[in-house]
């Protein structure tokens, strides 16, 4: 408690002292916020990429302090930019005395521009020799140190934005970021895919099983629901003649929060006409792949300590057939919701309320025995249609559903379908959902008549697809957490400032 005592004390005297410079360069008519542009050339990387040409030649960088050495009459300082860090040789004889002066007084975290001439030092590294500096941003609260600044990682997710300026690592998981988003609509631009948007206010909750968060339009007078997935408006628009669609989107479940769930994240949703869900496994092979090798150059990556192999073709397994696997217990010889429930029983396997048919019991054994063991890249197929209520019935087993869902290093990555079109069959599951939904099951869908009707004019055989992206972007970039791979991710406030 005392060290906390007097690091706050030494941080409100620095901040304090800053606040005197400040004061100081406004008396002077030097004030840093009233300049509103810099005209720079270069970013540090260009220098570094274009040496061989820019050797002895003016150049003008801008960024951020976050190294300075104080020698007497000459300095050194490392700017950050967007890019990397620039050395800079600052010396009194190219200043002058009073601009030299002000340099000294600068601090690390302020905001300067350097024009200078690009040369390499004794050491070789390829720095500017600067013959005039230019304050742009005064840094009223000092930067945490690099090695005993920043480690609490709820103040790093608080405070984004002193993360990315301590941490490179963060940086780069975000550039990352961007370019699996860049590529991944790069894959679906390629094979004919328009993105398109739907809304995020809707006045049903539809799509997935999931609570809702809510809201009233006052103008409507009627409560709105954000959206939990867009999935029914983008099967309209395959119903009104767009083939192929995708939609890179934000939904928002007010649930649980955990390393992998945010109530705020980023899905992918695609939707192929005539096409089924062995379509979808073979686009999400290529589509993660493509991303893997974009970002990493190889398909064999480690995630948090585990070795995995992303070469196709991945496994391809029944549900019913990995709980045999894994537990020797066949569902292809329980037929009743009675037998089902005796084997839950005596194998400890917990159901909730309402959910007890066999199908409920097949995904319950799944979840408990099976998905934590599925480490190498595995598409579990055939789910029982109790848990699939938009999914196309399997001709040959009506009580399945032509759905999977792809499980790497134990967690789930996606899901698709071959999409139910019949719009007597859907009629009936809505209303089951809305039913449920009545007798207090919160996560249940309510029935959409409108959706019913687009069934009605006609929805050609469809596959449908799901990513979260997020959770790709954590594998791919080796990310514990979701909040790792969110810049702003959702946080309890702290208090009033």
């Amino acid at each position: 408690m005392e060290e906390n005592n007097n690091q706050e004390l030494d941080m409100n005297h620095l901040m304090q002292v800053r606040r005197e410079k400040l004061n100081n360069l406004i008396a002077e008519g030097k004030n840093p916020f009233e300049i509103t542009k810099f005209n720079r050339t270069h970013t540090s990387q260009e220098v570094i990429e274009k040496y061989d040409e820019l050797e002895g030649k003016d150049v003008t960088i801008a960024g951020r302090i976050i190294a300075k050495r104080i020698m007497g009459k000459a300095s050194f300082c490392h700017i950050q930019d967007a890019e990397g860090k620039m050395q800079s040789y600052v010396s009194i004889n190219d200043l002058g005395e009073e601009s030299y002066k002000q340099f000294k007084e600068d601090d690390i975290g302020d905001i300067i521009g350097i024009t200078g001439f690009v040369f390499k030092t004794r050491t070789g590294e390829i720095s500017i020799h600067a013959k005039e500096v230019t304050l742009l941003c005064k840094s009223l609260k000092p930067l945490p140190e690099k090695f005993h600044g920043l480690k609490d990682t709820d103040l790093r997710y608080r405070q984004r934005y002193v993360d990315l300026i301590v941490n490179p690592e963060v940086r780069d998981t975000f550039k990352k970021r961007s370019m699996i988003i860049k590529e991944l609509r790069n894959i679906l631009d390629e094979k004919g895919y328009l993105e398109v948007e739907t809304p995020i206010l809707n006045n049903l909750i539809t799509g997935d099983a999931a609570r809702p968060f809510e809201t009233h339009h006052n103008t409507l007078d009627m409560d709105m629901y954000l959206r939990i997935a867009p999935e029914l408006n983008l099967k309209r628009l395959i119903v009104g003649g767009f083939e192929k669609v995708y939609e890179i989107c934000k939904n928002f479940r007010n649930e649980g929060m955990d390393i992998k769930h945010n109530p705020e994240f980023t899905n992918i949703e695609l939707y192929s006409a005539y096409e089924d869900y062995n379509d979808m496994m073979d686009i999400t092979e290529e589509i993660i792949t493509r991303l893997c090798k974009k970002v990493n150059g190889t398909l064999q990556i480690n995630y948090q300590g585990t070795n995995i192999d992303l070469e196709t073709p991945w496994k391809r397994v029944t549900m019913i057939d990995a709980i045999k696997e894994q537990t020797g217990i066949d569902f292809e010889t329980i037929k009743t919701d009675e037998e089902a429930m005796a084997i839950a029983k005596e194998k400890g396997v917990e159901l909730e309320n309402g959910k007890t048919t066999r199908g409920h019991i097949i995904n319950e054994f799944f979840e408990t025995f099976v998905e934590e063991t599925l480490i190498m890249p595995t598409f579990i197929m055939d789910y029982p249609v109790e848990v699939s209520p938009l999914t196309k019935r399997k001709k040959d087993k009506t009580e399945l559903t032509e759905r999977f869902e792809l499980f790497i290093g134990g967690r789930e990555y996606a899901n698709a379908y071959s999409e139910l079109n019949d719009p007597i069959d859907q009629y009936e599951r809505l209303k089951k959902q809305a039913e449920a939904r009545a007798n207090g099951d919160e996560e249940a869908g309510m029935m959409d008549e409108d959706f019913v009707n687009a069934l009605e004019i006609g929805l050609p055989p469809t596959g449908g697809l799901g990513i979260g992206l997020d959770r790709i972007i954590m594998l791919l970039t080796n990310s514990a957490s979701i909040r790792d791979v969110l810049l702003f991710p959702t946080m309890k406030p702290l208090g009033d400032r």
